[in-house]
């Protein structure tokens, strides 16, 4: 699949091949460090905002807390 941007695709499949590398020779192996694809997942990031920017689409939730302030002193099951 593309990314967002044409200008992104070639990152996306860089980083796509990093995470599955990971996810199986690591994750799956009991090793949860996923730093190894950070540097790529992070320019990979950019260029999707980038491209959003241009494509005037807003998606603020891509840098926000997904916890509701309701929610976040509540231990786990007793959110309604």
């Amino acid at each position: 699949m593309n990314s967002i941007g044409e200008e992104c695709t070639e990152l996306k499949r860089q980083y796509d091949a990093c995470f599955n590398n990971w996810f199986s020779e690591k994750f799956l192996k009991g090793q949860t460090d996923d730093s190894m694809c950070a540097p790529i997942f992070k320019v990979y990031q950019e260029c999707v905002k980038k491209a959003m920017k241009a494509q005037n689409i807003e998606f603020k939730e891509i840098d926000g807390d997904y916890l509701k302030d309701e929610f976040k002193d509540t231990p786990p099951g007793k959110g309604s």
